[in-house]
């Protein structure tokens, strides 16, 4: 079976005795997978992040000295049953799964584990209780978008946006992309995107954004006054206290007007952002330029250390949340989106390879000029990545 394996910061296909299902597991046959960006950043970072894993308590991520196999955004084909499983699932049936595989006892990350290989190869092992057949004729190729989209769909949840209110997304990367389909998906009427990149900015507008901003010429923040946000503390300060004497000239008591008010949720609006760069310095820019009492949904990875200013949040009274992964059933009803046509994430799609020219992927995947999501065909041949149709 041919595999792409990382080792030690580097890429190589490596020939590996085929799968076998195990109890609970279904053999698939790989159709499609995903470069992910965790991907390029663990190439590089792994030992970083097996440390600040095990902080968790979670003792099974790799180190780079491991042989593991990338691949967690995949589709693949029924081959094979293990025992113990239910075999719902036609044999040939084209299936996704949420990217967990079960070892005796412990749960394995697939594509992030020396223990689980991922979908950077031929086959691939999948716990059948995870599995879920692709629904309405969805093809390969957005099939295999549904993990990103999932954790796109967890971070829109994780916000609580409602379709009133703005949503800004920072950095128009597959992820920054995947947030804007669906966040349009959900509903929400205003998207902006700002990015440095044309191109970026472009995919954005196919994706939905209903604006897009490069933010070295303008602020995905500074339209605050059209929205009715508040931009500045004496803003803040002013409807603090102008509140409280138009309500006091009211013959009812004030405090009673302004806790229904409160009640029925008239308070100061404020917009939702969305950061999908993970690079250091981006969440302290993005505290020093948003509105007063804005959320802040931390969507991208940042796998080195970074700082910010407290202060600067607290004095905005900054709403932080931090958002990782996704559940099984946020992951289910991503597919279900994908699959009737709702999430918009045509555009996501910029190129494919074939597993001899992952390396080359991985090299193009560093411009943000050209290439978004770079898709596995492990039945493509050459080391070429093709551009998407």
């Amino acid at each position: 079976m041919k595999t792409v394996v990382c080792q030690n910061s580097e890429l190589r296909v490596e020939d590996r005795t085929e799968l076998k299902p195990g109890k609970g597991q279904v053999l698939l046959e790989v159709l499609r997978c995903g470069i992910c960006g965790s991907d390029l950043h663990l190439r590089h970072h792994c030992n970083h992040m097996n440390e600040v894993i095990q902080r968790q308590g979670f003792t099974r991520f790799p180190s780079a000295s491991d042989k593991v196999v990338f691949g967690h955004e995949f589709c693949g084909a029924v081959l094979d049953y293990g025992p113990g499983t239910k075999r719902k699932v036609k044999t040939g049936a084209t299936v996704c799964a949420v990217p967990l595989l079960r070892n005796g006892k412990d749960i394995d990350l697939t594509g992030l584990s020396a223990h689980a290989p991922g979908a950077y190869a031929e086959q691939l092992l999948v716990q059948e209780d995870l599995m879920m057949a692709v629904p309405n004729g969805l093809d390969a190729d957005h099939a295999a978008l549904t993990e990103p989209m999932a954790v796109a769909l967890h971070a829109v949840n994780r916000s609580e946006i409602k379709k009133s209110e703005v949503a800004i997304v920072i950095g128009c990367g597959p992820v920054g992309l995947a947030v804007i389909a669906m966040l349009k998906a959900r509903g929400v009427r205003t998207v902006i995107a700002s990015d440095f990149s044309a191109t970026r900015r472009q995919l954005a507008e196919g994706c939905g954004a209903d604006v897009v901003v490069n933010p070295a010429e303008n602020s995905p923040y500074e339209n605050w006054e059209q929205f009715g946000f508040l931009g500045t503390l004496p803003g803040a300060l002013e409807l603090a206290v102008g509140t409280t004497e138009q309500l006091r000239r009211l013959p009812l008591p004030w405090w009673q007007v302004w806790r229904m008010a409160e009640n029925l949720g008239l308070g100061p609006k404020r917009p939702i952002i969305f950061e999908c760069v993970g690079v250091p310095g981006v969440i302290q820019n993005i505290l020093d330029g948003v509105p007063i009492m804005s959320r802040v949904m931390v969507v991208g990875v940042c796998m080195e250390a970074d700082k910010i200013e407290p202060v600067v949040g607290i004095n905005k009274e900054i709403d932080l949340r931090f958002c990782m992964g996704y559940t099984p059933l946020e992951y289910r009803d991503a597919l279900h989106l994908l699959a009737d046509g709702k999430a918009n994430c045509e555009h996501l799609i910029t190129g494919t390879v074939g597993l001899d020219g992952v390396a080359n992927a991985f090299d193009a995947l560093g411009s943000a000029e050209h290439h978004a999501k770079i898709l596995i065909d492990p039945k493509l041949s050459g080391d070429g990545v093709r551009d998407a149709a």
